[in-house]
């Protein structure tokens, strides 16, 4: 499996939604796959099917209801994000298969680092000692994937306590920071590239840093 990776700095939520619904509209048998890792300004987003009861008070915070999985999460600056706009099909994966790739790619990134953590079937994401670290949440259309995943790398976390999140009231939150690990952000980028290579079988990967 190939895929082009980009690397895109801090993007406007709004604006990365609809270049990733644009770029599986325009996309056939023969486009390459991609992986976008990127950071959002403050914003909360809400799922397909989530329920606003979850969203508590959100402040000055916007919110944007999204077309992905899931309930209401939180981004901000200091969180990787990364999506996946695959072919599915192409590629034979299901959804579950894919969101398990995922979930243990951030998995085997905490476990290189002696952090024990866990994913649960009843709610999707990744978790150490029962504090979520990384929530997922896709996109699936015409065969092809969109969203993805966000893991909690240097952040404030404050504002997920304006929300139940991803519908849980109470959850509580962690990140790498709080965990004691001090990489920066394109630190985190390539370990957690070199995990998802692991997961997904990538043997031939080109990157651009639009951001530069």
């Amino acid at each position: 499996m190939s895929v082009i990776v980009r690397h895109l700095g801090l993007q406007d939520y709004l604006h990365s939604w609809q270049q990733m619904q644009q770029f599986n509209q325009q996309r056939d048998e023969s486009t390459t796959d991609e992986i976008w890792l990127l950071q959002h300004p403050p914003v909360y987003t809400l799922g397909l099917n989530g329920k606003k009861e979850h969203v508590l008070n959100i402040g000055d915070i916007p919110l944007v209801e999204t077309d992905r999985g899931g309930q209401v999460t939180y981004h901000g600056p200091g969180q990787l994000i990364a999506y996946f706009l695959f072919d599915i099909r192409r590629n034979r994966l299901g959804v579950r298969q894919m969101v398990s790739h995922l979930e243990q790619a951030v998995i085997d990134l905490l476990a290189e680092e002696g952090i024990v953590a866990a994913a649960k079937k009843t709610a999707p994401g990744v978790y150490v000692e029962d504090k979520k670290i990384a929530a997922l949440g896709l996109r699936i259309k015409q065969g092809g994937s969109y969203h993805g995943l966000s893991l909690n790398v240097d952040m404030d976390l404050s504002p997920f306590k304006n929300i139940n999140p991803c519908g849980y009231e109470g959850m509580e939150v962690t990140s790498l920071e709080q965990l004691g690990l001090g990489y920066t952000m394109p630190q985190i980028e390539a370990r957690l590239l070199q995990a998802l290579c692991q997961q997904f079988d990538l043997v031939d990967f080109q990157e651009i840093h639009e951001s530069e």
